[in-house]
C-alpha cells in the first residue's frame, strides 16, 4: 500500500460505503494521514472483518491529521441518483475537514471537481493507497453503526446483519413486509423470481 499519490501535497483520500444497498444512506469519508503514518493492517474495508474494522476505526480517528464523515439519505439518493449522492457525500466530507487538502485521491473512476482542488480517480484505490483504505473503513463503520440504530426500528429486515445489502433474506422481507421510509425506491428492490407468486 502506498501512503501518498503526490508526496509533496496535503492529500486526502476519499471513499464511500453503501452504494449497492437497498435501504439507508450512502456514507462517505475523507482522511488526511500524517507523513510518517504506517499501519500494515489497513486495507480495503471489504477485505477485513467487522471486528478488525472497528479496531482500525479507532486508530484512524486518533492518528489521522484530519478526518470527516458525511451521509446522503435514501430520499436524496432517489432524487439525484446514487452516483451523484456518493459524490455529494464526498464533497461534504471534504468540506468538513479541519485541514484543507491540496490534492484528493478518489476511489473509483468518477468524481465531480471539488472547489479548485486537484483530484485523481483511482480504480480499486482502497487496496492501493492507505488514505483511501482508511476512508473506506471509516465510511463502512459509521454506516454500519447507523444501520444498527435503524434496525431497532425495523428489526424484521435484519439490517443489523445484512446492512441493507440485496441479500435473499432482505428481499424476502421486503416482499413480506413491504418497504420502509428508509428504502431506496429508485432501486430494484425485488428479484424477478420473488415477483412470481408462491404456489
Amino acid at each position: 500500500m502506498e501512503l501518498f499519490f503526490l508526496e509533496n501535497k496535503i492529500e486526502a483520500g476519499c471513499d464511500e460505503a453503501g452504494r449497492g444497498c437497498l435501504a439507508g444512506p450512502v456514507f462517505a469519508a475523507a482522511v488526511i494521514l500524517p507523513q510518517d503514518f504506517n499501519n500494515q493492517e489497513i486495507t480495503d474495508s471489504k477485505k477485513i472483518s467487522e471486528k478488525k474494522r472497528d479496531e482500525l476505526k479507532i486508530i484512524i480517528e486518533k492518528e489521522a491529521l484530519a478526518w470527516s464523515i458525511a451521509m446522503i439519505d435514501n430520499n436524496e439518493i432517489d432524487k439525484i441518483n446514487i452516483l451523484n449522492a456518493s459524490i455529494k457525500a464526498m464533497h461534504i466530507a471534504i468540506s468538513n475537514l479541519k485541514i484543507k487538502p491540496e490534492h484528493l485521491i478518489i476511489d473509483g473512476n468518477r468524481f465531480h471537481k471539488y472547489d479548485s482542488i486537484q483530484h485523481t480517480c483511482i480504480v480499486k484505490g482502497d487496496s492501493k493507497y492507505l488514505s483511501i483504505a482508511a476512508a473506506s473503513i471509516l465510511a463502512k463503520t459509521h454506516r454500519d453503526e447507523y444501520m444498527l440504530k435503524i434496525d431497532e426500528e425495523f428489526p424484521e429486515y435484519n439490517w443489523k446483519k445484512n446492512k441493507a445489502y440485496p441479500t435473499k433474506e432482505h428481499r424476502l422481507a421486503i416482499k413480506k413486509f413491504g418497504v420502509t421510509k428508509y428504502h431506496r425506491l429508485s432501486y430494484k428492490l425485488l428479484d424477478d423470481q420473488l415477483l412470481i407468486p408462491f404456489k
